[in-house]
């Protein structure tokens, strides 16, 4: 019975593996947008629970002939929105790996070579980036619990510099922190600081300059004000817009006078790091207190996977350690317990997958896939000046494009004609109390051909 149920195992992966290899393989020729509505879809996947089980042959045929209608091409060199990279071949295959094997890297011994892949990779992400070698780490799904992780070791930190031990208090009585923000910050990092209990009254929101940069004149204006009061600092490497980057140098400056901790929200911007051509664009980064960024937008690996990296790891270990009688940590081999670090106790191994993604391509192969992307981000900005009517919104310094057509109707016009014709998809944004289109270049299979059809597109929408 068991060599049975192995072997039709063994035939079930395969066949996943050949509906998923056919899906790739016609990403050239699929729409890149969707092809059925949301009712379609509860239609096709809103069967009643069965009362007996199901074939899992059948489970999968299933799934994989009603889901792909509502699958977006994420994977297509065309696909531009919210900056969401693609899936790197190594990394899938460690990925589906990941699943098989079936590890919780929470303490060491649930998943030894899943912590071990975890701190390798954590190790050359801070090399790559320019991040101090013994800053601590955290591998989260994404930048959302990358600030939670960070923003708490912040908390901790100020506080414990004035006299208070939030861990063991709580927030109620404690001396009141401050947070200063640009305000062309992501919105996840206000949704962090209201986790931790930091409401929007605590939030001084600092003005940025015409391409959503902090000014940093008026960042030190604020922070003088706020001699001897706990302070955080949240400065932005790629502004989701216009792909800007804060002065980090400057900021670091003026907030080592006040004795603030200073975190990067570097979701995609950060990655500006690993390359030598672009490095410029982050200056003084490594000078923060703490680092968050993701991995499934430039890295190019499955979703979902972030980092969240602290230079005082002992405010980090504070802040998001837990022990109970029946949890076996640490050992004679001092082994590293990823659940010191990370605000969850049973995770996925996202590590496998980084580490495939970060050994197949290599330092140079990592600046390749940045530097790419923002060559052809400015390809396409260049190549709207052949689209009747489109205006180019922002400075092309990274992979971000923003641009608008004659009024709000006609912007969003023109996206939705692109979006619904399957050729390209972008997102539409509001830039400067105006709607604007966003294209985002994060994709390792994107190539000169995506960008001239997707121009192409433009055209025929506004014709």
């Amino acid at each position: 019975m068991l060599e049975t149920q192995e072997t039709r195992t063994k035939e079930l992966l395969a066949r996943t593996a050949e509906i998923a290899t056919e899906w790739l393989g016609t990403l050239g020729e699929r729409p890149v947008s969707v092809r059925a509505t949301v009712g379609e879809l509860r239609s096709r996947l809103g069967r009643p629970l069965p009362e007996e089980p199901v074939d899992p042959f059948t489970v999968l045929e299933d799934l994989a002939r009603d889901a792909e209608p509502g699958v977006v091409g994420s994977q297509s060199g065309r696909y531009f929105g919210f900056v969401i990279g693609g899936a790197l071949p190594a990394a899938v295959a460690a990925d589906w790996l990941t699943s098989v094997w079936d590890q919780c890297p929470g303490p060491y011994v649930c998943g030894p070579a899943a912590a071990v892949a975890e701190e390798v990779a954590g190790a050359w992400l801070a090399d790559l980036l320019g991040l101090p070698g013994d800053a601590s780490f955290a591998v989260v799904p994404g930048c959302q619990t990358a600030h939670l992780t960070c923003l708490a070791a912040a908390r901790h930190h100020v506080l414990r510099a004035a006299g208070w031990d939030v861990e063991e208090l709580g927030l109620a009585g404690a001396p009141p922190i401050r947070v200063l923000v640009g305000a062309g910050r992501h919105a996840s990092v206000d949704r962090a600081l209201r986790f931790l209990g930091i409401g929007r009254a605590a939030i001084t929101v600092v003005p940025a300059d015409d391409s959503a940069r902090m000014r940093v004149d008026l960042l030190r204006r604020e922070l003088d004000g706020l001699a001897g009061a706990p302070v955080i600092v949240c400065a932005q490497a790629g502004e989701i817009n216009t792909g800007a980057c804060d002065d980090l140098d400057a900021i670091a400056d003026a907030a080592a006078g006040a004795g603030a901790w200073v975190h990067v929200d570097g979701a995609f911007g950060l990655w500006a790091a690993a390359s030598p051509r672009l490095r410029p664009l982050v200056r003084g980064a490594g000078r923060a207190d703490s680092w968050a960024f993701d991995t499934h937008k430039w890295l190019n690996v499955p979703y979902d996977s972030g980092l969240a990296y602290c230079a005082h790891p002992e405010a980090h270990r504070a802040a998001m350690s837990v022990s109970a009688d029946y949890l076996v940590l640490g050992g004679p081999e001092r082994p590293r317990d990823p659940i010191d670090w990370t605000p969850a106790f049973s995770r996925r191994a996202r590590g496998f997958a980084i580490y495939a993604a970060l050994r197949s391509l290599g330092r140079r192969g990592v600046a390749d896939l940045v530097e790419r992307s923002c060559d052809l981000a400015r390809a396409f900005a260049a190549g709207l000046s052949g689209v009747p009517g489109c205006r180019l919104l922002n400075e092309v310094v990274l992979n971000q494009v923003l641009f608008r057509f004659g009024d709000d109707r006609t912007t969003d016009l023109v996206l939705r004609r692109v979006v619904d014709g399957g050729e390209a998809w972008m997102s539409g944004t509001t830039f400067g109390g105006h709607r604007a289109i966003r294209l985002s270049v994060s994709n390792w299979r994107t190539t000169e051909a995506d960008i001239d059809r997707t121009l192409q597109a433009l055209r025929d929408a506004v014709r």
